[in-house]
């Protein structure tokens, strides 16, 4: 076998450990609370050595950091939100009314994954300040994301005249949120998509014209 079949090999196995933990912990995460889980629980469910996990992700929590932000991209490839597909796609419509409903539809999908951990990540800044502090507070990357976005809405046939990009970045960001998501689909148990025809239709009167 050749060295590079070998690595190869290597790096798939490695791979698959390290999405075996992941997925451990999220189980544990949302099951039990973060505080309630440790690292030899998820271990023995991801079925490793507790050591692989110190190995690849150092302690419970870069592991809680590296969880949230695989979960928040879909995959754990090192690709931001705002180059992946599904948001170049939206931004690249025609019109405004074209581009919110492809936003939307790729939001949800976001939003989707990120319920199920959004309370674990909650309760553990809540209790302990060193989570906290992986995610400095001095910029939102949600807020980036949506200020984005509404730059590009902005400028697009159909938008509102008179829509400011900080206004725009403001809707999306408040009535796209996960907290607005939670309290429709989980607590009043709308469907899907319910959920997306609302969301568009609600931003379409906010940020388009006619």
């Amino acid at each position: 076998m050749s060295d590079v079949k070998r690595m190869s090999k290597r790096a798939q196995k490695a791979q698959e450990t390290r999405r075996r933990i992941l997925q451990a912990a999220l189980e544990l995460f949302v099951q039990d609370g973060y505080g309630a889980t440790n690292l030899q629980d998820i271990a023995a469910k991801a079925g490793v050595a507790v050591q692989t996990i110190y190995f690849v992700f150092g302690n419970k929590r870069t592991l809680l950091k590296e969880l949230v932000d695989v979960t928040i991209a879909g995959d754990d490839e090192p690709v931001a939100t705002m180059d992946r597909p599904w948001y170049t796609g939206a931004l690249a419509a025609g019109t405004a009314q074209d581009m919110l409903r492809a936003y939307v539809v790729g939001t949800t999908s976001v939003l989707e994954r990120v319920a199920p951990i959004g309370k674990v990540l909650e309760a553990a800044v809540a209790s302990d300040p060193e989570v906290a502090a992986l995610w400095p507070n001095d910029v939102d990357p949600r807020h980036v994301v949506q200020q984005r976005a509404a730059r590009a809405l902005v400028g697009k046939p159909g938008a509102r005249a008179e829509m400011s990009v900080e206004e725009a970045a403001d809707l999306l960001y408040g009535l796209l949120s996960p907290e607005l998501y939670l309290l429709f689909v989980h607590e009043r148990g709308w469907p899907r998509e319910r959920w997306e025809r609302w969301a568009c239709q609600t931003l379409s009167a906010q940020l388009c014209s006619g």
